[in-house]
């Protein structure tokens, strides 16, 4: 059984700063994409950043210049730095995962229970 457990939400003041984590875990052969997604109220959920195995990356137009995403391969574990927090960050993040499982022969998409950021004026 595959998991993705996120880490780090809480409570920011404006033009603070959060880390979050997504730790995977199960029997994984292998991780291809990752990302970073979040959800406001009342909102569709839209992507935030995404990272490949190979370390492309691309991120919303939003958060250019202040979030940074990145991912350890061998701890199967990917970050978002979350930098000149604004209100409008407010939403439940989720990390997203494209995985090989050991005794599969393809590629499947498994998300997080998502973690809620907060940011306050």
């Amino acid at each position: 059984q595959v998991q993705l457990v996120e880490s780090g939400g809480g409570l920011a003041q404006v033009g603070g700063s959060l880390r979050l984590s997504c730790a995977a875990s199960g029997s994984i052969l292998r991780i291809n994409a990752m990302g970073w997604y979040r959800q406001a109220p009342g909102k569709q959920r839209d992507v935030v950043a995404t990272i490949t195995a190979g370390g492309t990356i691309n991120y919303a137009d939003s958060v250019k210049g202040r979030f940074t995403i990145s991912r350890d391969n061998a701890k199967n574990t990917m970050y978002l730095q979350m930098n000149v927090l604004k209100p409008e960050d407010t939403a439940v993040y989720y990390c997203y995962a494209s995985l090989l499982q050991y005794g599969s022969a393809r590629y499947q998409d498994y998300w997080g229970q998502g973690t809620q950021v907060t940011v306050s004026s």
